[in-house]
């Protein structure tokens, strides 16, 4: 997903780690960031996700004036375009996945930052499956970087997907 801006808000960060269960007060309690390794609040290690909620045309979120794939109000039953396939959520002849997710920090994100995330193509590769007959597998790449325009994360997201359906 490209993003051109995603501004860190310590609100943002708290409510993020309480939606995963993480109690760890360096996520919402100044006092206690204060007297840690990192000297502040931080974000919790998945955060870079929620990304998402800034990107205007990002996929897996309804809009009311297009028809969409998803549950929810008024889905389409569509499925995704083949361009949103293979950004490393699976998809294809068969079914697909997204099969894993890696994220590489350069330093921790904290409030007042402000990111942009750019996608780089990835690794793609091949296995022979069982019962599916080829699994391709997609890897995406996005590249956090900070107001200064310095790497903070390198997030690689692998999706999957099957030549044909997996026969019953």
């Amino acid at each position: 997903m490209a993003v051109d801006k995603f501004p860190i808000e310590a609100s943002h960060i708290m409510m993020f780690a309480r939606s995963v269960g993480d109690s760890n007060p360096i996520y919402y309690d100044a006092d206690y960031a204060e007297k840690t390794e990192p000297g502040a609040i931080i974000a919790p290690p998945t955060f870079a996700q929620s990304s998402a909620q800034f990107d205007p045309d990002y996929f897996l979120r309804p809009h009311p004036d297009k028809d969409w794939f998803g549950s929810g109000k008024n889905p389409s039953g569509l499925k995704p375009k083949k361009e949103e396939e293979s950004s490393g959520g699976g998809g294809g002849g068969g079914g697909g996945l997204h099969a894993e997710q890696h994220f590489e920090y350069h330093r921790h994100i904290s409030p007042g930052d402000v990111l942009t995330a750019t996608n780089l193509p990835g690794k793609t590769w091949e296995k022979e499956g069982k019962r599916s007959g080829k699994l391709i597998f997609n890897e995406t790449v996005t590249e956090y970087r900070d107001q200064n325009g310095e790497l903070v994360i390198t997030a690689r997201g692998v999706g999957v997907r099957t030549e044909r359906p997996v026969d019953q």
